[in-house]
């Protein structure tokens, strides 16, 4: 597992990620598209964590400069 996330990707989804859980759980956000959006804030958070994403490695996607 190759990091392919940049830092600006990483700090951008997380800071997304952040958002989204805090007003979910807050109960700002409700039903079952905030359901759906928590989810994904949380796969976000994971990813951007890691420093790799998923869906980028099948299309050898990388926001990481190259040095």
């Amino acid at each position: 597992m190759k990091a392919n996330m940049g830092a600006l990707d990483r700090v951008l989804r997380f800071g997304a990620a952040v958002l989204i859980d805090i007003l979910f759980l807050a109960g700002l956000i409700t039903g079952p598209l905030a359901t759906a959006f928590f989810i994904v804030a949380t796969v976000f958070l994971l990813t951007s964590l890691f420093g790799f994403c998923p869906l980028y490695a099948p299309f050898g996607i990388t926001t990481r400069k190259t040095a």
